[in-house]
């Protein structure tokens, strides 16, 4: 999908196939995760106000194997102060961050993954998918590439409400790892979001 569409019946499909793009890559613990992250972690983190907050389980679950042991060894005190912290700070989008990267082994994309957790209108995960399409490359992982990344989805998703459905910049990421992964699919299994464009997306990407 090229970001820079307006056609809010292709990005609504990109979106609503998010759940079938999981399913297709068969990694049944890519598919256990995303339904924590999506569906269980968010309530559980807004039922702790007026102080919400993650733990430290729960943030090693949004971890990668290589970072895991430095997040299990942290206290939980020290996860649930800056996790505090960071939400308390938002729409403060940097501050958030920063309050986040104190911690051992957490950098912008895993502080943007539990960002997006507790404020999805706010702040999206800062996804390879997502960064290709926005911003031409995954790369660079620093938080100054974090803020373009910011402000790009939500303006994307600001353009995309205004003919009165609604999008949050997490729904604008979906959509664009949705369609990334469609379009690297076969074309019985790709949907109506990686029809006809699709080779010309896939040739695009390469060159990247």
């Amino acid at each position: 999908m090229d970001f820079k569409s307006s056609d809010v019946k292709l990005w609504r499909e990109a979106l609503s196939s998010y759940p079938t793009r999981i399913e297709s890559l068969k990694k049944p613990n890519l598919a256990t995760l995303d339904h924590f992250y999506r569906n269980l972690l968010p309530p559980l983190i807004r039922q702790r106000s007026p102080n919400p907050h993650i733990t430290t389980s729960e943030l090693a679950q949004l971890m990668q194997p290589r970072l895991l042991d430095f997040v299990s060894s942290l206290e939980d005190e020290i996860v649930k102060s800056a996790s505090e912290k960071a939400f308390k700070s938002l729409p403060d989008v940097s501050k958030a961050v920063s309050e986040l990267t104190v911690m051992k082994g957490v950098g912008p994309a895993t502080a943007s993954a539990v960002l997006a957790a507790y404020s999805p209108d706010v702040a999206p995960f800062m996804s390879d998918e997502a960064m290709v399409a926005a911003l031409g490359s995954s790369k660079d992982y620093t938080l100054k590439q974090y803020l373009v990344f910011v402000d790009k989805l939500q303006a994307k998703a600001k353009e995309l409400s205004a003919t009165g459905d609604t999008f949050t910049p997490s729904d604008v990421e979906r959509a664009l790892w949705s369609s990334s992964v469609g379009s690297k699919l076969p074309a019985a299994q790709s949907g109506p979001d990686s029809e006809a464009g699709t080779n010309k997306r896939t040739k695009r990407k390469r060159k990247i």
